[in-house]
């Protein structure tokens, strides 16, 4: 019965679909919408279970035809219905961001663009992601800080916005969202959507953005085009997206070999299939060009001989030298003189004399400049709407560090310095807050993820700052007086013989199964949702669990209802016993006690961190102990073997801590030692 309803539903869709026009999206909308109504009316008159129901609806999305995006006259993209003032079309220029989920491909697409359209000299040496030019991004392999290029094309200057794929950094995506017109989302072929594809799409959604759909990757082997085309799809559809952004081209490519096409068997041997979908469907930009000046503020850039840049795009009039009005919804208007203005060509800025609305621009010469503020006409300049982003879910205290060893391996190390290093990053990174702590030495930092959060630690400790970091804690929320506390889906890819490790674990951190399938590839796929709380510390324990082959995505979900404790760690610390320097001889034996992190002849203190104890509970063991010397000759002195001291990295050390428990970070050294506050707490 249900077969026989499904092939009738398909065969009405192929009748509908062949007689209206492939390449108009009004038709295909009109189909999709028709199908989507009539098979959810088919599926709800049948009597089918749960599962039966949800099969025979994936069966029927799966036969809807593969939409075109269609090319818009130049008439038709003018008409604003409604709108107060006549808008100028710029037929020269698009504006778009690439969003995808981490390590998908986006910056290695951008070189292939960049290189095609001969930015860079044929002689030139260039290396492997150009747009990742921070040190930080290299060695992590991750775009952490969102940037802007622009490439031209048969005559077309296309402003291209780089933007980062993890979920902690989603502020940088957000703000950067407000300057384009449309977006390429890269999808990878074997993965699919993942959780920060759905983050990222629901923002472009939210503002009404044309989505261009690249599945990238499709040579590798296991790669599954068809699949990943279904299930993007579907998220469109979950995102309430509207007809015409379901209605998004689809393109194939290998950002690795620089080739695209229209099907993932017949790649070009380049990327114009990609670049002819740029200017077909990403909507040029419909701007006032003859009304005041009007341009948001959306990044920031430092040059050491003009001072502070703004970046952002000229919503409105032309940009040109001289003093302008600086504004913001609610705020007193102050006057600034912009001194050089350039735009993006070419992986370079250009000095340019002025900038028309609908271009991504910088300026320099104002040096108070903010991210959300507005640069206006000076006598008529109304202020735009200011940039808002999703609050911080998770905070750590940063305080001067108070070790033995403080001050000796660290350039910056007062309060002073730590609290205008805190406020300064409050200038570029919106969706971090900075506020005072409990003492004038203490400050409390939140932010979207402990990732986030560690960044600045890093980047902190390679410019010279010496401090001492508290463990992550969440940010809850009172409700109808009902304690709040963030939530996350989890996706957890893991081979089938570790599934139950991995079941186990994530249910100890108060997690609930979402969902449950084996992959193409072997693997099992868990989906759930747990307390933010639960996820702390826990990357460390799942690899452990699963022999370092298990990978986790998470997205924040939101806020829910508070489910009491959770234990996050199970074993003690090992504490060192007295201030020294290490010695074989004493690691020998504390090695019985559990595993330790340090090597024969490093200096330590008393309270500092050397290992994790096998038990639960701390023990105080002594690791500088030296054999007693005797005046009995010995022929052959005692062979000493040690096992390999366990290297814990920075993050290692932020997920490991306890409440009682503090991170040193210098810019030699990264230690980890008890709160000598708490432990005098705890005396009392």
């Amino acid at each position: 019965m249900a077969m026989e309803i499904a092939a009738t539903a398909s065969r009405g869709l192929l009748q509908s679909t062949t007689t209206s026009s492939t390449g108009s999206i009004s038709g295909s909308s009109r189909v999709l919408a028709r199908f989507s109504e009539e098979k959810r009316l088919i599926v709800d008159k049948l009597e089918l279970g749960a599962l039966r129901k949800r099969s025979l609806q994936l069966n029927l999305r799966r036969i809807a035809p593969a939409p075109r995006c269609r090319v818009a006259t130049t008439e038709e993209s003018v008409q604003v219905k409604d709108a107060p003032k006549k808008l100028d079309l710029r037929t020269d220029i698009r504006n778009l961001a690439i969003i995808a989920h981490v390590d998908h491909g986006k910056t290695t697409l951008v070189d292939g663009m960049l290189r095609q359209s001969k930015v860079f000299r044929d002689n030139q040496t260039v290396q492997e992601r150009i747009m990742d030019s921070n040190d930080l991004e290299r060695e992590r392999g991750i775009t952490i800080l969102s940037k802007n290029t622009a490439i031209t094309y048969k005559g077309t200057k296309i402003n291209i916005i780089d933007t980062p794929g993890h979920s902690d950094f989603g502020g940088e995506v957000e703000r950067v969202l407000n300057m384009v017109d449309g977006v390429l989302l890269l999808v990878d072929a074997v993965e699919g959507p993942m959780p920060q594809t759905r983050f990222v799409l629901k923002k472009a959604l939210a503002l009404g953005h044309r989505v261009i759909v690249v599945v990238n990757k499709v040579d590798r082997p296991a790669a599954r085009p068809d699949y990943v085309i279904n299930m993007t799809f579907e998220l469109f559809l979950e995102l309430e997206a509207s007809d015409e952004q379901c209605d998004f081209q689809v393109i194939y490519a290998s950002g690795l070999k620089g080739q695209a096409g229209l099907e993932p068997d017949a790649l070009g041997n380049d990327l114009e299939p990609l670049f002819e979908a740029v200017l077909r469907c990403i909507p040029e930009p419909r701007v006032q060009i003859d009304a005041p000046l009007q341009m948001l503020i959306t990044n920031l850039d430092y040059d050491e001989h003009k001072g502070r840049i703004g970046i952002g795009r000229v919503n409105a009039g032309t940009l040109t030298k001289g003093e302008v009005k600086i504004c913001k919804p609610d705020e007193a208007d102050r006057v600034g003189k912009v001194s050089e203005i350039f735009v993006f060509e070419n992986f370079a800025k250009v000095p340019a004399v002025k900038v028309v609305a609908g271009d991504i621009c910088a300026f320099a010469g104002i040096n108070d400049v903010m991210i959300g503020e507005t640069v206006a006409d000076k006598a008529n300049g109304v202020p735009l709407p200011s940039i808002k982003v999703e609050e911080p879910t998770v905070k750590m205290s940063f305080s001067v560090n108070t070790s033995p060893f403080s001050g000796q391996e660290g350039k910056f190390v007062t309060s002073r310095n730590l609290r205008d290093r805190l406020y300064r990053e409050l200038e570029r990174n919106l969706a971090m807050k900075v506020e005072d702590g409990e003492t004038a030495e203490t400050f409390i930092v939140s932010g979207r993820g402990t990732l986030h959060i560690t960044i600045l630690i890093e980047n902190m400790r390679r410019e010279g700052y010496e401090f001492m970091v508290g463990p992550p804690r969440v940010i809850h929320k009172v409700l109808n007086g009902k304690k709040l506390e963030p939530y996350e889906d989890a996706i957890v890819e893991v081979p089938e013989q570790y599934v139950g490790a991995a079941v186990d674990l994530l249910g100890k951190r108060r997690g609930q199964m979402l969902d449950m399938q084996a992959s193409e590839l072997g693997n099992t796929i868990l989906k759930y949702r747990l307390p933010t709380r639960g996820l702390l510390g826990i990357r460390n324990s799942l690899l452990s669990a699963s022999r370092g082959t298990a990978i986790l995505n998470t997205v924040f979900h939101g806020y829910e209802e508070f489910v009491g404790d959770i234990s996050t760690r199970e074993q003690g610390s090992l504490v060192a016993f007295e201030t020294g320097q290490t010695t074989s001889y004493a690691l020998c034996s504390c090695q019985e006690r559990g595993q330790l992190f340090l090597d024969p002849g490093v200096e330590v203190y008393k309270g500092q961190i050397v290992g994790i104890h096998q038990r639960p509970g701390d023990l105080s063991i002594n690791v500088c102990k030296k054999k007693a010397a005797t005046n009995i000759r010995s022929n052959k002195e005692q062979t000493v073997v040690l096992d390999a001291p366990q290297d814990f990295s920075l993050d290692d050390c932020v997920e490991y801590i306890e409440e009682d428990e503090l991170v040193e970070v210098t810019p030699v050294s990264v230690r980890m030692c008890k709160n000598p506050r708490m432990a005098r707490r705890g005396g009392r």
